[in-house]
């Protein structure tokens, strides 16, 4: 039975016409408020999960003719990386997205902002020498950073900026760590690595990183539950992000978006 629902999934991703995108996010109350901004909320009768190896991708077809999927992957780069290699497995995509709740960097990305990543950068992904941090790509090992379509980041912010209220709508570095900052001396270090850093999160390059392996574009957006520093829980507003978050996926110009994508890669 699971073969047969893969194979069909996989011939749904493939009809012509329609644009294909999928959303990696890390917890389930993450992907409830990107279906609720597509306009799916807990009870509707719309299409069933569909199982892909280690989860299950809940869908919502975007009035402008976008099918979306939502899988809830896990928490940090490598159980992102494996969920969207997964679902890119069984599934044709013309976009991944990574998408969440994350901290920002102040005065940057304020708590309540929409971020759109510029760069997806893997911040703690190499070595300490006696120099200091030095990551893999300096090592000689690999790469650190994708890059998402410039035009796309400038549409999407557009878009996000004329229908999101107060606080802004931010654009730069998105930097993806396995261990969440709690010092404000680690921010410092960080912000002095990335200059452009304004949000750090789990999961985007194991997103990214998936998503080039399998020759899709990738795109992170995240909306800010904490300033990145000292951790202090008592200051998170994980509430508003989440609102935020369903904001910024009733806004997200779909079809535009993914377009813009595709042309940049074959460009």
């Amino acid at each position: 039975m699971t073969a047969r629902l893969h194979a069909r999934h996989d011939d749904e991703q493939s009809a012509p016409g329609r644009g294909r995108l999928l959303v990696v996010v890390a917890v389930p109350a993450e992907a409830s408020a990107v279906l609720r901004g597509l306009g799916r909320s807990e009870g509707d009768a719309g299409p069933g999960p569909v199982p892909v190896p280690g989860g299950e991708l809940h869908r919502a077809e975007h009035p402008p003719g976008v099918t979306v999927d939502v899988l809830a992957g896990g928490v940090g780069p490598a159980a992102a990386a494996a969920a969207a290699s997964a679902a890119l497995s069984v599934g044709r995509y013309d976009l991944v997205v990574s998408a969440g709740i994350g901290g920002g960097f102040a005065p940057h990305a304020p708590v309540g902002a929409t971020v759109v990543a510029e760069a997806i950068v893997a911040a703690d992904l190499g070595a300490e020498t006696p120099e200091g941090f030095a990551d893999v790509t300096e090592l000689g090992f690999g790469t650190v950073l994708h890059t998402p379509a410039p035009a796309a980041v400038a549409l999407a912010a557009e878009a996000l900026g004329a229908a999101a209220p107060a606080p802004a709508v931010v654009t730069g570095t998105v930097l993806t760590v396995s261990t969440v900052t709690g010092s404000a001396e680690r921010a410092a270090a960080l912000i002095a690595r990335h200059p452009r850093a304004v949000a750090e999160a789990m999961e985007g390059f194991g997103v990214a990183e998936a998503a080039a392996r399998h020759g899709v574009p990738a795109f992170e957006l995240r909306t800010v539950s904490n300033p990145v520093g000292p951790r202090d829980r008592a200051a998170w507003r994980i509430g508003e992000a989440l609102a935020a978050l369903e904001r910024a996926f009733a806004a997200l110009p779909y079809p535009e978006l993914l377009t813009t994508s595709k042309e940049a890669r074959r460009g």
